[in-house]
């Protein structure tokens, strides 16, 4: 069996294999071989190795399996770099000359072989060129041999090199095993968007990885059942909704719309599937997922739910819940009272009582609406009094008293009308607001008048004036103060009366004239 030993070049496609020629080459080795253009200098990327016959043919076809010359020297490794420095020194040459001839053409690079007397320009171009007279300015300029090479965009893509969209160096320049065909069903086989921009790579053309995993992909949606295929399970049916092709699972939705995942190995066939398979002569794919490879699933939610039917079916019992677990108790707890809230308490629950005996004795009274320069006072002094009386006699909640301006005269008029009018009615303690500046009622006292706002009506003022007289005596008699000058009145005196005013302006003038009528 003939012996060879892969040799990758800067700008060959794929790995060129060659004899050894027993020079003990390695893998990493530089060495220099022979080719159909002459000496160059490469890259051992193996180790040398035995290959049959028939793996050989179909490899290099009907080329000759050249030798290996030796292995690079460091004269040899420097005159590479030399060369290499040349290449990049001629490629701007090259452009310019291209832009001059105005050919579409795009330069790529150049390269010099490693005996020296023969350059070789790469270009990519859609169509043939004409470069004839491009190859002669080409060799006035750089004094050698001009071999030009027309090649593909992703050849170029190969030479020049660079990144893919995963952020790994580009696969034909990393691997350089060769062009081989890509086609549109390969991205379609695998559920990749068909957008150009995500498929497509440096070059340009499809991506060159869509075709390694093609096989694969291919291979077990050939075994798997279809997508939107209904699966029988032990929780109701399932509906294939997604492949994860590099793991081998296929992802079901359940009725209740749980998702869960099923590896292809665990699955199994039905008989129907079975006869469905021999009718039409095609494989057997699986339609049933068994409850053991469920009680595997390692998903909460599975779990329970299989619990949940194992319960509605009879094989576990139900579990027995204790009542305290699902029953909390709401009372309070009793708090300590202290000794002045027990009174406070007692004292409440006694008024309590009295209000709930006297309110089916008391009559109901209705509450007097105050009016501005009434006193807050009553017509009739015997209900409120009582009413007084009965407030100050129950232990009721505390109300605020107000001031109350002449106190000992308003107190000394009650008496004395009391005693003169036989009839038990008298006129109440006239009440007032304090107002800030009265000094708690001591300005309005020492005056002898009521504050502004709270002296009484002119029917309240005639009222009180047909009582004065018996008022002063019963007042003198008792040894009382009098009443005030402005609480004394002439019973004789007339009452004043209010003046209204009639008509007015209105609409149309009406109640002008009116207004002129009522005058004359």
């Amino acid at each position: 069996m003939p012996a060879i030993i892969p040799v990758r070049f800067t700008y060959a496609a794929r790995d060129l294999w060659f004899d050894p020629a027993g020079t003990g080459a390695q893998e990493g080795d530089h060495v220099i071989c022979v080719t159909e253009r002459g000496q160059e200098f490469g890259l051992a990327t193996g180790d040398a190795r035995e290959v049959i016959d028939e793996e050989l043919a179909e490899t290099i076809g009907h080329a000759q399996l050249r030798d290996v010359l030796r292995i690079a020297t460091d004269d040899d490794l420097a005159r590479a770099e030399e060369l290499e420095r040349r290449g990049e020194e001629a490629l701007p040459a090259f452009r310019r000359h291209v832009a001059e001839s105005g050919l579409d053409m795009k330069p790529v690079g150049v390269e010099y072989l490693f005996d020296g007397d023969k350059a070789v320009c790469y270009f990519a171009a859609e169509e043939r060129v004409d470069f004839r007279q491009l190859v002669r300015d080409l060799a006035r300029e750089f004094h050698v041999r001009i071999d030009m090479r027309q090649i593909g965009v992703r050849e170029e893509a190969a030479i020049v090199g660079g990144y893919g969209h995963c952020g790994q160096e580009l696969c034909c320049r990393r691997f350089a095993m060769g062009f081989d065909p890509v086609s549109i069903r390969m991205a379609k086989e695998q559920d990749l968007p068909l957008n150009s921009t995500k498929i497509s790579g440096a070059c340009g053309r499809l991506m060159c990885c869509l075709r390694y995993e093609f096989e694969a992909y291919r291979d077990f949606k050939g075994r798997a059942p279809k997508r939107n295929a209904v699966i029988d399970t032990p929780l109701g049916k399932g509906k294939i909704i997604e492949y994860d092709t590099p793991k081998e699972q296929i992802v079901l939705r359940l009725e209740s719309g749980k998702q869960i995942r099923v590896a292809l190995a665990d699955m199994t066939a039905s008989e129907a599937a079975h006869k469905k398979s021999e009718e039409l002569g095609c494989p057997c794919r699986p339609d049933t997922v068994t409850r053991e490879v469920l009680d595997r699933l390692e998903s909460p939610d599975v779990q329970m739910a299989l619990a949940e039917l194992d319960r509605k079916m009879g094989v576990t019992a139900e579990p027995e819940v204790d009542a305290s677990d699902l029953f909390v108790d709401t009372r309070r707890k009793r708090r300590r009272a202290s000794g002045g809230a027990e009174a406070q308490g007692e004292k409440g629950r006694g008024a309590a009582e009295l209000s709930a005996a006297g309110a089916d004795e008391a009559p109901t009274r209705r509450r007097r609406k105050r009016r501005p320069g009434d006193g807050g006072a009553g017509n009739a002094a015997a209900p409120a009094a009582s009413a007084k009386a009965d407030a100050g006699s129950q232990p009721g909640t505390r109300r605020r008293r107000h001031h109350q301006a002449g106190e000992g005269a308003a107190d000394a008029g009650a008496q004395g009308s009391g005693a003169g009018s036989g009839s038990g009615s008298g006129a109440q303690p006239v009440k007032r607001t304090r107002r800030p500046g009265d000094r708690g009622g001591q300005t309005a006292a020492e005056k002898g008048t009521q504050p502004r706002g709270m002296q009484p009506s002119r029917r309240k003022r005639g009222a009180q004036a047909s009582g004065s007289g018996a008022g002063q005596q019963g007042g003198e008699q008792g040894g009382q103060r009098p009443a005030p000058k402005h609480m004394q009145g002439d019973e004789t005196a007339p009452k004043a009366r209010r003046r209204r005013r009639r008509g007015g302006r209105g609409k149309g003038g009406a109640g002008s004239e009116g207004g002129a009528g009522g005058g004359e």
